[in-house]
């Protein structure tokens, strides 16, 4: 594959969410070191941006992007119905879970992703997965709460609903009372935390730390889903995006790298030490985040009663401030 990728010209582009810029590079560094003399721009930024770039990308017949691994569940489809997945079934295909690939072959997992409270250590009860959604309405987090924009991110605004369907919308509203500072980029929030400027957050990710701990409750629901990954049918650099996302699917990559963060999507690959299988969790299903995401009439139901609490989402793009990304970024 490597041979093939280098004939090629060994270049390709991934669009990856996130939204900070460079939040991802150890992957392409990872990659890089493996096999020199490929290129690869790997572009991070909102997953609703990329995914309005590659719907573009299509109907303009620029197609820049080569691999998509975005949240955005519902688009998978969309592609895959519209014919611009290229059907393919990375290395290890067989071993990656049936809940994080499409049978089909033409997307599969990269990683397991999840969100749910993170909160300082000296606020946690003595086992943290009993920390509930209502304790962020103690006077305690007064003022002392962050969280991303939940009318800006599908993921997060799945976990705000999660806690509304249990608790109802009296529990948006205290919370709201609770003047918590909305930002965007999960960084952002991330890092009030380890600074001690804020105590907890509704929804985040985040490996364990000195100041705080991911939750992951065994009362409350919290959401997971597999961030998917596919090489587009119209792709300019298919040999090299084979060999990319099949490297990304390697035991070893799924090991060291993905290991490092969260859950592989491999069943034959260990969770890292800090975690459980996530099948073990009996208050998550991965699958509920793509079933919420399809309905895209009930989602924006859903936003616009959220942002009556939260308001309108402001300031710039947290992965492009400067707005300098546009239509086409990674091109060769």
């Amino acid at each position: 594959m490597y041979k093939k990728a280098r004939a090629e010209g060994g270049r390709a582009t991934v669009y990856m969410g996130g939204d900070t810029s460079g939040f991802w590079d150890f992957i392409p560094h990872a990659f890089l070191a493996q096999f020199p003399g490929i290129q690869l721009h790997m572009v991070t930024d909102l997953s609703k941006y990329h995914y309005a770039r590659i719907y573009n990308q299509l109907a303009t017949g620029d197609v820049v992007a080569d691999v998509a691994i975005v949240q955005t569940t519902q688009d998978f489809e969309q592609w895959k119905a519209d014919g611009e997945l290229l059907k393919y079934r990375p290395i290890g295909w067989e071993r990656v879970f049936d809940n994080a690939k499409d049978l089909d072959g033409y997307w599969t997992g990269a990683f397991y992703a999840a969100f749910s409270p993170v909160v300082n250590t000296k606020f946690l009860p003595a086992d943290p997965s009993d920390f509930r959604a209502t304790d962020l309405l103690n006077p305690a987090f007064a003022n002392k709460i962050a969280s991303v924009w939940p009318n800006d991110d599908d993921a997060i605004l799945f976990q705000y609903k999660l806690f509304i369907d249990q608790y109802g919308w009296s529990w948006l509203d205290k919370l709201v009372a609770q003047n918590p500072k909305f930002l965007r980029g999960g960084p952002n929030v991330t890092a009030g935390l380890a600074d001690g400027t804020y105590l907890a957050t509704p929804a985040m990710a985040g490996v364990p730390s000195i100041t705080t701990v991911q939750v992951l409750p065994r009362r409350d629901q919290f959401v997971s889903w597999a961030q998917r990954a596919a090489i587009l049918r119209r792709s300019r650099h298919p040999a090299t995006a084979k060999l990319f996302v099949s490297w990304l699917l390697s035991a070893q990559t799924q090991k060291s790298v993905i290991g490092s963060f969260t859950w592989p999507v491999r069943g034959d690959v260990p969770q890292p030490a800090w975690l459980k299988p996530l099948a073990d969790y009996r208050t998550t299903d991965p699958l509920a985040f793509p079933r919420f995401m399809r309905d895209r009439g009930a989602v924006e139901r859903f936003r616009s009663q959220v942002e009556l609490y939260v308001g309108l989402v402001q300031g710039p793009d947290p992965a492009d401030p400067a707005g300098t990304l546009g239509r086409t970024p990674g091109r060769f």
